[in-house]
């Protein structure tokens, strides 16, 4: 025999206390908040109605965006378009929300099916960050866009703050390539020009160019990081010609 929403409330009554001091946010209905830690694994398991928060999850999805692109605009009304949708790529993509979900230990308050349970689920990133896209659906259910915005702000801010220059420097390859197409409607080309110590410890020289005129170099452990310093590189060294 199965269980129902209102029993694992009773059940968890402690833990759902706890995780809604961490948040900041008491909620009216603790039923949305028991939901959106339901794993489906769980779900199909033990509860008689069989619902998990995967459709909360899709409204956190929704959230999340609007949310956090209202803050790199505010935070950021000169950027172009494309870069500002790049930083909230990076901001809410798996392993960035299931950075912001350890925050709050999330994975504490999961339900999840025994499979799940005996694999570590409750560190899964996957599993973490639609965990977290749920609760902030919860949340938009429950107390609506402000308080969305609100716990949103509260936990993101932050990060941007201690991470801006990379954040804003993220993908520069991407950035390099916008700026080039837009203005001369051709890309860079990367080429390896150096490789140097053990298998186990390679750094990887990159040189950037573009219609043959070097515009920045890279050198680091992978390659993928090599060509994004010297996408960075050549991003500083053309800013003065741009306008």
């Amino acid at each position: 025999m199965g269980t129902t929403i209102a029993n694992l409330i009773q059940d968890n009554e402690e833990g759902l206390h706890e995780l809604q001091e961490r948040i900041g946010y008491r909620f009216r209905d603790l039923r949305l908040l028991q939901l959106s830690l339901i794993h489906s694994s769980f779900a199909f398991e033990r509860l008689d109605d069989g619902r998990h928060n995967e459709t909360q999850e899709f409204l956190g999805d929704a959230v999340l965006d609007l949310t956090v692109g209202y803050i790199l605009f505010v935070r950021f009304p000169e950027m172009r378009e494309g870069k500002l949708t790049r930083i909230r790529s990076a901001l809410v993509n798996e392993q960035g929300l299931a950075d912001r979900a350890r925050e709050i230990d999330l994975g504490k308050y999961l339900l999840l099916g025994k499979g799940e349970n005996a694999s570590n689920g409750r560190d899964k990133s996957s599993i973490l960050s639609c965990a977290y896209e749920a609760l902030v659906g919860a949340l938009f259910l429950d107390g609506g866009y402000d308080q969305a915005l609100a716990f949103v702000r509260r936990f993101f801010e932050p990060h941007i703050d201690q991470h801006q220059e990379q954040l804003v420097s993220a993908d520069a390859k991407s950035s390099l390539q916008e700026l080039l197409q837009e203005r001369f409607n051709e890309g860079p080309e990367y080429m390896l020009t150096g490789e140097e110590g053990p298998a186990h410890a390679r750094l990887f020289s990159i040189t950037v160019t573009f219609q043959g005129e070097e515009l920045g170099s890279g050198r680091a452990s992978s390659k993928k990081e090599a060509e994004q310093q010297a996408a960075r590189a050549a991003l500083d060294y053309l800013a003065p010609r741009q306008g």
